[in-house]
């Protein structure tokens, strides 16, 4: 018991708590956020795309396009970058508020593509049988491409979330806060392994914990 007390000696429970708690506010503020922008996005891809409602190459290729090129910048990077723009809009480019900005950039368009993804798995007999009915196009996607597709979009977006817990360790390293940073700062500069340790160790209870809710959301909503 002595040598465990001894081999922990390094951790606060005040700062452990505030990290935690720093991430999942980072998490929970970019995932509603990426989920804003790239529902839409996700949308536009798959109705502009060659087997889409209304096929537009054009409108495709511009959104395709810009999609790519942010879900091809490493997000360290992109951090970095956007640190103007950051502070622009939230007026720091530390702490949550920071983080926030390129978190969604770096996620949305991420979540974009598995919405895409998801709307393309939709049997097309469904599409079919709401155009025969004289739907419209707006109506086609929210009465029956969505609600199809709403246990992948879920999966999909506890992938996102997931990716987000690995983007808020990241920018723990350029500031951020979090549990990355407190990792960052004091497992690794300082060499106190037990808090580098007890960060993994909530990281991975994290992820599990957000792996487990969508699972649970995702068998709730598909149909038997």
């Amino acid at each position: 018991m002595t040598g465990l007390t001894t081999f922990f000696a390094h951790i606060d429970g005040f700062e452990i708590f505030r990290a935690t708690a720093e991430t999942l506010g980072m998490v929970a503020g970019s995932l509603v956020l990426s989920i804003l922008i790239g529902l839409p996005a996700g949308i536009g891809l798959s109705v502009t795309g060659r087997s889409g409602l209304s096929p537009d190459p054009l409108i495709y290729g511009i959104l395709s396009f810009i999609v790519n090129v942010l879900r091809s910048i490493p997000f360290v990077i992109l951090f970095i970058l956007l640190i103007p723009v950051t502070i622009s809009l939230v007026g720091t480019s530390l702490g949550v508020r920071g983080a926030i900005p390129p978190l969604v950039l770096g996620a949305a368009p991420f979540f974009a593509r598995l919405v895409e993804s998801a709307l393309r798995e939709v049997d097309r007999s469904v599409i079919e049988a709401t155009q025969a009915l004289g739907a419209t196009r707006r109506q086609i996607i929210w009465r029956a491409l969505l609600p199809e597709a709403l246990p992948s979009l879920m999966a999909g977006a506890t992938v996102t979330a997931i990716a987000l817990v690995s983007y808020t360790a990241m920018a723990g390293v350029v500031g951020a806060g979090g549990l990355g940073d407190l990792a960052v700062r004091y497992g690794y500069q300082r060499f106190q392994t037990d808090v580098m340790l007890v960060t993994v160790v909530l990281i991975i209870v994290l992820v599990q914990g957000l792996q487990m809710a969508g699972d649970a959301l995702v068998a709730r909503f598909s149909r038997k």
